[in-house]
């Protein structure tokens, strides 16, 4: 992964209609790398579950521990994680390191069916709209982010406290 000072800012993340798999994912990456070099104050990371988002990888938690600090938000909105769980031991701890500033919903209903697959941010958006052929939309349009934050903030409702930090055993 490049290091964080040569990551795209908000105008040089791509916008429009994308596609494929491997973009996705490289698009995660970047978006989170560009979070941590320009400081994005809160971000929303929203998807059934996560399953092939590359949340696990060593990068991905080093842009994450850049981004981290005070005054910054993260919520995770999921129908379950129990996939991130398995699959991502690395972000499991960094949610333990820093459960301070991340909250997490699991939104098992929603008027659509599952909870949005998207990335929100006050610059950015990445949405996929079909998931199965890897087809998203990518944009900086202030309409576009706020009728996604509308859609985010509905599921969250919906929702209930999920994926914590710590689980309490006896």
């Amino acid at each position: 992964m490049e290091p964080l000072s040569s990551t795209p800012t908000p105008d040089e993340l791509p916008e429009g209609r994308l596609q494929g798999r491997q973009r996705f994912a490289d698009l995660v990456r970047q978006a989170l790398a560009c979070a941590a070099r320009e400081r994005w104050p809160h971000l929303v990371l929203s998807d059934p579950d996560f399953s092939d988002w590359p949340l696990g990888e060593r990068g991905v938690i080093e842009s994450l521990n850049a981004w981290a600090g005070k005054g910054r938000r993260l919520q995770l909105l999921a129908r379950d994680y129990g996939r991130l769980r398995e699959q991502c031991p690395r972000l499991v701890q960094w949610r333990v390191t820093w459960s301070h500033i991340v909250e997490a919903q699991a939104c098992r209903q929603t008027s659509g069916g599952e909870p949005p697959s998207a990335i929100w941010s006050h610059a950015w958006t990445l949405e996929r709209i079909d998931i199965e052929h890897g087809v998203m939309i990518a944009s900086r349009e202030s309409a576009r982010r706020a009728a996604l934050q509308e859609r985010l903030q509905a599921c969250w409702q919906l929702g209930a406290p999920s994926f914590p930090a710590t689980t309490l055993g006896l």
